[in-house]
């Protein structure tokens, strides 16, 4: 059998430490974070794919999984809509899945694409039955699948992130030409992470104008508000912290006095929301200080989902502050955002140049 040949990898090779697997897996998972794939939601662009790869194989489940040291994030999804007579008999033919966002995600010992990962090439079982290691898995046990076929799913570095695969409830020869089909269609997400390293570049030329300015600026991403950039004034007033920490625990002054809630309202709501006159003792003086914040949604273009957060604190103490030279700021680099593709980033603040 073909599919036996495909598990002959260096999935069995003992060769293959378990040390190597999880340097592997870190490495994994900081190129996730880079590129802003390591969480749960959902994209258009790999729901369409996963669609498109139901639809070539004629499969009732598919997914675009991308996978991380603690679990499966499952960011395209297809899965047709279940009639109440299947949720009531599962085996009546519907699939009974919950395309919630808690529900985008599994962990790494549920079904099959772990080892398509690990193993580093296409994975095809025609009948889940003919093996017994797999026979066991939660995925058969939970949803009956009978048979799957999965794809690395590789960056434009080569790195593998995780799989594109269809699955079925029966059955099924995966011949020759859906194999390469899947393949093929995995491949045309290359562009996708080409320009996601492209916009990273010229976030980068942004990053750097951020670097002087006068007060503190931070970057954050998703809801849980990973910190994805800050400037120089940030960390002296606030404290340094690594990249990709969650802001909440890694800056607990920020969180007591209430901006991590601000943050949330401007990321949850799609509008900039003001934290004014707070009073906070900053690493860089003694003294507490007064200081307004803005928080400004983010998005990469005007049609994109939000991303993150732009949090632009500014030193008040003992002025009648209006909030117009912060909210000017913030909204210029608003734009930027949103105009990163089209060139450089001069004109992104007033009065400076990259």
């Amino acid at each position: 059998m073909e599919s036996e040949i495909l598990l002959s990898s260096d999935l069995m090779d003992p060769l293959k430490t378990s040390e190597q697997l999880r340097l592997a897996s870190e490495q994994r998972k900081l190129r996730l974070q880079v590129l802003g794939l390591n969480s749960l939601e959902a994209e258009a662009t790999f729901d369409r794919v996963a669609r498109l790869a139901a639809s070539f194989t004629q499969t009732p489940l598919a997914m675009v999984n991308f996978i991380n040291d603690e679990r499966q994030m499952f960011r395209g999804m297809y899965v047709p809509t279940a009639s109440p007579d299947d949720k009531a008999d599962p085996a009546g033919g519907g699939v009974v899945f919950d395309l919630s966002s808690a529900a985008r995600e599994a962990p790494n010992d549920y079904g099959f694409c772990p080892h398509v990962v690990a193993q580093g090439s296409q994975l095809a079982l025609d009948d889940v039955f003919d093996y017994p290691r797999f026979k066991g898995n939660p995925l058969v046990n939970d949803m009956g699948v009978r048979s799957y076929l999965g794809t690395p799913l590789r960056d434009n570095t080569g790195m593998i992130l995780g799989t594109v695969c269809v699955a079925d409830m029966k059955p099924r020869n995966w011949d020759r030409k859906l194999r390469e089909g899947m393949q093929e269609l995995t491949e045309t997400l290359l562009a996708d992470f080409k320009l996601r390293d492209s916009l990273l570049a010229q976030q980068q030329e942004l990053f750097a104008v951020f670097d002087g300015a006068p007060f503190p600026i931070m970057l954050t991403e998703g809801a849980n508000h990973l910190l994805r950039y800050a400037n120089g004034k940030q960390g002296s007033a606030f404290g340094m912290v690594p990249q990709f920490s969650p802001g909440r625990t890694a800056l607990p002054g920020l969180e007591t006095i209430g901006v991590f809630n601000a943050m949330d309202e401007a990321f949850h709501t799609g509008r900039a929301a003001t934290l004014p006159r707070v009073q906070i003792s900053t690493y860089d003086y003694p003294q507490p200080q007064e200081f307004s914040f803005l928080c400004t949604p983010v998005r990469t273009s005007p049609g994109a989902p939000i991303s993150g957060v732009l949090t632009v604190a500014m030193n008040v103490t003992g002025q009648a502050f209006t909030g117009h030279e912060q909210q000017a700021f913030a909204a210029n680099v608003q734009e930027r955002f949103e105009r990163l593709g089209s060139g450089g980033v001069a004109g992104a603040f007033p009065g400076q140049r990259a």
